[in-house]
């Protein structure tokens, strides 16, 4: 870090707490010795210092000494407007707006030639995320929910069902240009990921009663897991299955998204890819419909057990167009 930069985040530091010589040292990674030296340069500098000793003491500012909003180089304003663009691509978000607005402030305060030099940057650089069309009218309430750590009400329609459940969301992210909330589900009894557009109906979960049942339906379930994986060693059940695959190019590419084992792939050679992992025993049949809809991209190497249910399934699909083909040769 340049030292005008290093000055400029030291009172920006400052302003939010005191802050050691020490503290300040680990944080921009110099010496002690620099970080005094730094204050000794504010301070010609007309900046208002003082320190103070003690259990809570250290440098700090004067009351009412403020910097000036969004003091960004080049390269900040570059990583800004690059993630703001990102988030524009979601079609749905908490902060519709304000994702606009807000890279349209920071180019109007930026320096015309802090713009001039990122602007052929941000033409160049893409963070990709896939088109979709959808509407998450929940998502604002489900952010709050989380936040407290709230049980909800939820009517919600998945591929096969549609039905009530009682969720206790955990946790809110962004994939494959979907949101998602992590939630518990009492029906389920396991923590699962439920896509935010599809919940058509949303509440907290007033009831004491079913409030009461919900948070002992949660720890019973905890206690089962726990359970499960001493009991599954003892007789030595697997909990988890080991899968082996080799990828071609396209098969890397489409194995690298998933946001499990995307960081499992190695390249072994030239133009040849591998993917190995342990697979829970919950996420057999995603496995088995995985490795099948990667087709000739992949090859499943071990466990014989998924080779053969993958082949099992491909030839449901011979024998179905094979049936296709002779009925159409018979009229």
């Amino acid at each position: 870090m340049k030292r005008a930069d290093r000055l400029m985040a030291i009172i920006m530091a400052l302003q939010h707490r005191p802050e050691t010589a020490q503290s300040l040292a680990d944080k921009f990674e110099v010496s002690k010795r620099t970080i005094l030296r730094d204050m000794e340069a504010l301070c010609e500098m007309g900046v208002p210092l003082y320190s103070s000793t003690g259990p809570s003491g250290g440098f700090r500012l004067m009351d009412g000494y403020m910097l000036p909003p969004l003091q960004f180089n080049s390269m900040e304003a570059l990583t800004v407007l690059f993630a703001l663009r990102g988030m524009t691509q979601l079609p749905d978000s908490p902060f519709n707006e304000e994702r606009w607005t807000v890279m349209d402030k920071i180019k109007h305060v930026l320096p015309q030639e802090t713009r001039s030099q990122i602007a052929p940057l941000l033409e160049k650089m893409e963070l990709s995320v896939p088109k979709r069309k959808y509407r998450t009218p929940f998502l604002s309430a489900l952010l709050d929910y989380v936040s407290v750590s709230a049980w909800v009400r939820a009517f919600y329609r998945s591929q096969n069902h549609q039905r009530w459940l009682t969720l206790l969301p955990q946790r809110i992210y962004a994939a494959h240009g979907f949101w998602y909330c992590e939630a518990y589900s009492t029906v389920h009894r396991e923590s699962r990921s439920f896509r935010i557009d599809r919940f058509e109906k949303l509440m907290p979960l007033g009831d004491e009663a079913e409030l009461a049942a919900a948070i002992l339906c949660y720890k019973l379930s905890e206690r089962d897991t726990l359970d499960g994986r001493e009991a599954g060693s003892s007789r030595n059940v697997p909990a988890t299955l080991h899968i082996h695959a080799r990828l071609t190019y396209r098969g890397l590419l489409q194995v690298e998204q998933d946001e499990h084992i995307g960081e499992c792939v190695r390249a072994v050679g030239e133009d040849i890819w591998e993917v190995s992992f342990d697979c829970p025993q919950a996420e057999w049949e995603w496995a088995v419909r995985f490795f099948y809809q990667l087709g000739l991209e992949a090859e499943v190497l071990e466990p014989a057990v998924l080779r053969m249910e993958i082949r099992r399934i491909a030839e449901q699909m011979c024998n179905r167009y094979d049936a296709e083909e002779k009925g159409g040769n018979g009229h």
